[in-house]
């Protein structure tokens, strides 16, 4: 690969872990300074909600845009308004006008940007494989192995960064995080795929919007996965904003162990993503992301359930990052091969924002549960309920094509012999 191939792959992998790395962050420091401030854990999951919130409704509405403007474009735009949003909270808070209500107008804002903005991006990844000419599954890899990296650098740093400066003050990494990611995927990140710009020749937006709805609704396998996801995601919103950290402080510890829990799953995510990428195509995917999910999800509530030791879930919570490296490999790849190329932004945003439409009632449903009937029982509680979840797909999707070296091909993909065939050709 030369390097100008090299290039775009590079410059995305660069910005995924920069934007990811600033608001890992922040979703340490805004719910530890919501907590210390409030003592509510319920104020804490509202926080979480009033981000994640917006965060899903646009995602959602935002996929016809996307493919109408075209997924950099939104990207880069989404980045550059998320910096001056972001940037406000450590801003009104030096001025002391940052008042509880405001800050969560002020969050909101800023996850309404990333909706898009997020989706755009993982839009932009058959244009990168396209331009580097690897594989899709060596793209979709190479995103999550950073994503971990991201997560692994944030945590490492965000007990150390709060003891230090403060937990609003750590904002300010994530605000110049956002512009620097936008530079680098307005200089670097190819724009392979033209957006038709006449309206009633594609459709008005309702009907795009629809017609993402109904792709993804005929696709068995695609809707079972999101339904299942959507239920873990609102499981871990609820054990990483509410629940360790609570189980963290009646325990008598603080943000630096936090940062050692997160940071033991993130490491081991992190090199087992990376070993994802490289043999994914050579692993049954059915197999290995019910296992993988298997490993990364109830086992963490379980033993924080019986107050074990700090060493013990530092333990658990690495072995969950195993299996948390091979998911978004596969699931990612998985996506992109069974949309066709016209619909990804659309089908991508929708099945993103179903996805996580648990995430902004995580923080919020922890907070009850553990007002209602205490951390043990909702601990529990938790962890049987991600366990079903997890074997959802050994139920229905044991008799579909999870795809491969050769996919399977749609009727209803109206262009499966032109730009989507890239995707579909690569192995994954």
């Amino acid at each position: 690969m030369s390097t100008q191939q090299k290039a775009p792959l590079i410059a995305f992998l660069a910005a995924n872990v920069i934007s990811i790395c600033g608001t890992r962050l922040s979703a340490i420091a805004i719910p530890w300074f919501v907590l210390m401030t409030t003592g509510s854990p319920f104020k804490t999951g509202l926080v979480a909600l009033a981000e994640m919130l917006p965060l899903v409704l646009c995602k959602a509405a935002g996929g016809p845009l996307i493919d109408r403007l075209g997924a950099k474009r939104i990207s880069v735009t989404a980045d550059a308004a998320s910096m001056f949003v972001v940037a406000l909270i450590p801003l009104l808070h030096s001025l002391d006008l940052l008042s509880f209500p405001g800050l969560l107008v002020v969050v909101a804002i800023a996850g309404a940007l990333r909706g898009p903005g997020d989706a755009a991006k993982g839009t932009l990844v058959p244009d990168i494989a396209t331009a580097a000419k690897v594989p899709l599954e060596r793209v979709t890899g190479l995103e999550s192995t950073t994503e971990r990296l991201a997560g692994l650098i944030a945590f490492g740093l965000a007990g150390a960064l709060i003891a230090l400066v403060g937990e609003v003050n750590a904002l300010w990494i994530d605000a110049a995080s956002f512009g620097l990611c936008a530079l680098l995927i307005k200089r670097w990140i190819p724009t392979l795929h033209n957006h038709k710009q006449d309206d009633a020749e594609e459709g008005t937006y309702r009907q795009q919007l629809h017609e993402g709805w109904t792709f993804l609704r005929s696709d068995r396998l695609l809707l079972s996965l999101v339904i299942m996801i959507a239920i873990t995601n609102l499981f871990d919103m609820a054990w990483s904003a509410v629940m360790l950290p609570v189980w963290i402080r009646d325990n008598g510890f603080g943000p630096p162990e936090i940062s050692l829990v997160l940071v033991s799953f993130s490491v081991m995510a992190t090199l087992f993503a990376a070993l994802a990428s490289a043999i994914g195509d050579k692993l049954p995917r059915m197999l290995v992301f019910t296992a993988a999910f298997l490993i990364c999800g109830a086992p963490r509530f379980v033993v924080m359930a019986f107050d074990s030791p700090l060493w013990t879930l530092v333990v658990v919570a690495a072995t969950a990052g195993v299996g948390a490296g091979f998911i978004n490999p596969v699931l990612g790849a998985l996506f992109i091969e069974r949309i066709p190329r016209p619909l990804l932004g659309r089908v991508n945003s929708l099945g993103d924002a179903m996805a996580w439409i648990g995430v902004p009632l995580g923080g919020v449903v922890a907070g009850a549960m553990i007002a209602t009937i205490g951390m043990t029982p909702a601990l529990l509680a938790s962890g049987a309920i991600y366990f079903l979840a997890t074997m959802s797909p050994l139920a229905f999707g044991r008799n579909e094509n999870w795809g491969g070296r050769q996919p399977r091909r749609r009727r209803s993909d109206p262009q499966e012999t032109t730009d989507h065939q890239v995707a579909a050709a690569s192995p994954q």
